[in-house]
């Protein structure tokens, strides 16, 4: 097993992974990185619990898509599938309640 610190949305993590599986390791922190940062940018989502679930939701639906063209989610469009995850939004900020800001 080899050991890598990466960082996801400035927080460091160490990770463990096969030998020779360090380059995809890599690959998938800069992908979860990006959507992370990305949905934390937009300014909608506070809070990096409810920032990975929705990233994790957004990732599970790209794989779902591509791994069964015809699958749950192949007749919608990515506009049907923003509008799916926006609702999700929603459910989830009902679930977990209001969020305390520490200073």
């Amino acid at each position: 097993m080899t050991q890598l610190n990466v960082h996801i949305m400035g927080q460091p993590y160490i990770l463990s992974c096969k030998e020779g599986e360090e380059a995809v390791l890599q690959q998938a922190v800069a992908y979860l990185d990006g959507k992370m940062c990305a949905i934390r940018d937009a300014g909608k989502i506070r809070g990096n619990d409810r920032i990975a679930v929705i990233a994790a939701l957004g990732m599970a639906a790209e794989m779902l898509s591509a791994k069964a063209p015809d699958g749950p989610l192949s007749d919608l469009t990515m506009a049907e599938v923003k509008q799916k995850i926006s609702a999700m939004h929603t459910v989830l900020d009902q679930a977990l309640g209001p969020q305390e800001v520490l200073f």
